[in-house]
């Protein structure tokens, strides 16, 4: 018979018990609908079937991890022969086609988050950006907040398309924004959209705020989220400046 292997998370139990008092936030699908995932599925041709590539695969093995780690983990899924030697150039070939969309302008944010991070900055809370993406500061810098500010500008601490040991679900990315706002990785929350974020930001002792934007909440609880929400809108402010993640309740009229 054969024998069953149990998968363990390595990451903590979630504390009911601690106060947050500081954010970090992926990019990608988090701030902004950014060209990712369009650009990885156009990239395919030459490699295999763009149609095959589902956002089911791009959420599950390509959001949230370095390049290089997603053009494979992609290859892989699809079945593709040599991938492991393929995939430097579909990479490479994905960041051609970003950079051409990014120009073009096919980047935008998202309403709620934009709120959101008003909100979290109002409460007094420090607040990092934190994306593998060598992309993500040209996309914020991007999206204006008012005549002489965009959204890059907001941040105390900016780790974007930083050099790291490990890609995401390592928690390297979020440690490093914690150590540069400073603050205590306990104390921090993450607001990710991909399960690998998820399993970073809970490997790094912080909790996991997820946006499930792409009806893929079970994937994100999964992963171990402490909160999922479709929208940002969702999250009860007065709650957090209790330092506390909670979904807001809807007053019965």
């Amino acid at each position: 018979m054969p024998r069953m292997i149990v998968r363990q998370s390595r990451a903590p139990p979630p504390d009911p018990h601690r106060i947050l008092s500081a954010g970090i936030f992926d990019v990608d699908g988090v701030l902004l609908a950014s060209p990712h995932e369009r650009a990885w599925r156009e990239a395919l041709t030459g490699f295999a079937d763009p149609a095959r590539f589902t956002t089911a695969i791009y959420q599950s093995q390509v959001a949230g991890k370095p390049r290089f780690s997603g053009a494979l983990a992609a290859l892989q899924a699809l079945g593709v022969p040599n991938a492991a030697q393929r995939a430097e150039a579909y990479a490479e070939s994905k960041q051609r086609r970003l950079e051409a969309l990014i120009g073009a302008g096919a980047v935008s944010a998202f309403a709620d988050a934009l709120r959101f991070v008003n909100a979290v900055r109002t409460l007094g809370f420090p607040i990092a950006v934190a994306s593998s993406s060598k992309n993500a500061n040209d996309m914020i810098r991007r999206i204006p907040l008012d005549d002489h500010h965009s959204l890059f500008d907001v941040f105390g601490a900016n780790v974007c398309g930083r050099d790291l040991p490990a890609g995401k679900p390592d928690p390297a990315i979020f440690l490093l924004a914690a150590a540069e706002l400073p603050a205590v990785p306990e104390h921090c929350f993450v607001v990710e959209d991909a399960p690998a974020g998820i399993e970073a930001a809970r490997a790094a002792g912080m909790a996991a705020l997820g946006v499930a934007r792409l009806h893929d909440a079970t994937s994100l609880q999964a992963a171990g989220a402490d909160l999922v929400v479709t929208s940002l809108d969702e999250v009860d402010l007065d709650q957090l400046s209790r330092g506390r993640l909670c979904r807001r309740i809807h007053e019965k009229s």
